[in-house]
């Protein structure tokens, strides 16, 4: 959904409760493990920190979404469960416009080693794809290492005319989410 300002909190409640009875725009679930056939994948993966200690922020952080603390984009609710079943939207600044998608949580994964979940985007989202958020121990290095691994393809006309700016974007979004990442545990300066 393609907004000319930003949406007021009524709105972004109303988005989220159409949500609810939305399908995901894609099959099938887990596209963002596997190679997806018709998808563009794009993986980031970064140290961002070491240690137990660290580890156990950088699970913290996931938990909470501090990922998506980058300033031109939002998560809401901002207190959502990192489970699956949850619904989100995300709200992206474009400048002068504003995107609103919707998303839910479609899996998680983890170990004694690592921890993250996926959420799929459903049929109001302007893309069409599934974005995985793990973070991992290395226990001979102790690096701790913060993945993302996303399948996408445009859905939304605009999407599909703005190609190259979706493409900007989407890396610019993960470029940020490193570094958010990076400053949520405590590391800023720690380059991967």
């Amino acid at each position: 959904m393609f907004l000319t300002h930003r949406p007021t909190t009524a709105e972004v409640e109303r988005f989220l409760t159409q949500a609810r009875d939305l399908p995901l725009s894609y099959e099938p679930v887990g596209i963002a493990r596997d190679i997806p056939t018709g998808f563009r994948l794009d993986v980031a993966e970064a140290v961002v920190g070491k240690g137990e200690a660290d580890f156990a922020r950088a699970q913290d952080a996931l938990r909470h979404w501090r990922q998506f603390e980058l300033g031109w984009v939002e998560l809401f609710p901002p207190n959502a469960p990192a489970e699956p079943g949850t619904f989100v939207a995300v709200l992206v600044h474009h400048g002068v416009l504003w995107s609103l998608n919707g998303c839910r949580v479609v899996y998680s994964v983890g170990d004694e080693s690592s921890f993250g979940f996926a959420y799929g985007t459903l049929t109001n989202h302007a893309e069409m794809g599934e974005e995985l958020f793990q973070v991992s121990i290395n226990r001979e290095s102790d690096e701790v290492t913060y993945l993302i691994r996303a399948a996408s393809k445009p859905r939304a006309l605009l999407a599909r005319i703005g190609y190259p700016y979706v493409r900007f974007c989407q890396a610019r979004f993960r470029r940020d989410s490193l570094t958010a990442m990076r400053r949520a545990i405590g590391n800023p300066l720690i380059r991967g």
